[in-house]
């Protein structure tokens, strides 16, 4: 299976999972989504994990982003394991969680790298559009946790730059002034699209409060 690459269409699929049957596609409908894999059930970084995806559902919900998980062990195990992680985390899991017992979600998104482990997933994310385009992924070994401060962080990058003729530069935060894209040169233009103005440190380096803020 190739790899999947930022500007490829998200394969569909469709597969049980803790709230039912999902057909990807139409799940996702018009929002966004974060899709990201777990090696397996009733394991501890992946317990903190979700826990933490439920305690932030409302930022996702600001976002318009459906966030949906991935383990490869069946449904039963899952709505056990969905009671641990709310009785531990203090927190309520009602996204659905993926059993992909099959492997062919994992397949798809080319989740089992042989080399770290020929049975369980890496700890893969994939953003999505609402045009069902990857546009960023970041994958992690089974053995380090993800960081959602950078998962949302990301999310408004892509969002923003999307609604701007903007990019985002290193450790930026939401809120932050941000990069004038390079190929936009026309200074009418520019002072039409940036009224608040910008900064040229370099004729290529152009900074300018976030718009919107």
């Amino acid at each position: 299976m190739p790899t999947l690459r930022i500007g490829d269409l998200a394969p569909d699929f469709e597969q049980a999972s803790s709230i039912g049957p999902i057909r990807f596609h139409d799940w996702l409908g018009t929002h966004w989504g974060v899709l990201y894999s777990h090696p397996a059930d009733f394991t501890p970084v992946c317990t903190t994990e979700l826990g933490r995806t439920a305690q932030l559902k409302d930022a996702f919900a600001q976002r318009r982003v459906k966030v949906l998980a991935l383990s490869v062990d069946p449904v039963d195990a899952h709505l056990k394991w969905i009671e641990d992680i709310n009785r531990t985390q203090h927190t309520t899991v009602d996204f659905p969680i993926l059993a992909d017992a099959d492997r062919k979600v994992s397949t798809l998104y080319d989740l089992i790298h042989p080399n770290a482990s020929t049975t369980a997933t890496v700890r893969s994310v994939f953003f999505i559009d609402p045009a069902k385009k990857i546009r960023a992924t970041i994958t992690y070994p089974a053995s380090t946790g993800r960081n959602f401060a950078e998962i949302l962080r990301v999310l408004d990058s892509l969002q923003l730059t999307d609604q701007h003729s903007v990019a985002t530069p290193a450790d930026w935060q939401d809120g932050q002034r941000v990069v004038i894209l390079p190929s936009l040169q026309d200074p009418e233009l520019i002072a039409q699209k940036f009224p608040q103005g910008h900064e040229a440190v370099t004729p290529y380096l152009r900074l300018t409060p976030q718009p919107g803020r």
